[in-house]
């Protein structure tokens, strides 16, 4: 739980992309653009949609976030085309902060990832309270660890059997700790 009363904005703005908080009108496109692509929820501890009503009952739990101050989600938009483009998360708990982000994989192999990544992760360290960013990522996310280590986080070690990814496997997997303190 967010204890210390830290809310990030809700949005930021990059030279390409608008992060923006979700809005129920997004379901849709998160739905069409990725929710439902079993290779963009590969790695990730949710499996694909399966209706959009599921997309809009995430989107009711990223709106309960916001209001509960805990769990802090944006849309991240293509600003040449205004095209939801994935979206991107942080959970603050006390002086440390965790991470997750999925794209759309249209939009894979562009900096996009990196480029929204970046801003959150920049925003985070220049609260004066916050003291470490990370993110957990599957040992086998080659392209999610190569994000993660653009933006500046370093690999920490591993920690076996840490992260239930069911699109992979019934039994938990290993995954790659990163950080960045300060």
């Amino acid at each position: 739980m967010n204890y210390n009363g830290i809310k990030p904005p809700e949005s930021f703005e990059t030279d390409r992309l608008l992060l923006r908080a979700p809005r129920a009108s997004d379901a849709t496109a998160i739905y069409r653009n990725y929710a439902t692509d079993p290779e963009v929820t590969r790695y990730l501890i949710w499996t694909p949609h399966k209706s959009l009503k599921e997309t809009k009952h995430f989107l009711e739990r990223c709106a309960e976030g916001w209001n509960a101050d805990n769990n802090f989600s944006w849309a991240i938009i293509w600003k040449e085309t205004n095209e939801l483009a994935g979206m991107a998360g942080l959970r603050i708990n006390a002086f440390k902060a965790d991470l997750g982000y999925a794209l759309a994989r249209k939009f894979w192999g562009q900096g996009i990832a990196t480029e929204a990544v970046s801003q959150i992760v920049n925003w985070t360290l220049a609260v004066p309270d916050i003291y470490r960013v990370w993110a957990l990522c599957d040992v086998d996310n080659a392209a999610s660890a190569r994000v993660l280590e653009k933006v500046g986080m370093k690999r920490e070690g591993i920690l076996r059997r840490a992260t239930m990814h069911a699109n992979i496997s019934d039994e938990p997997r290993d995954s790659y700790c990163y950080a960045i303190t300060k």
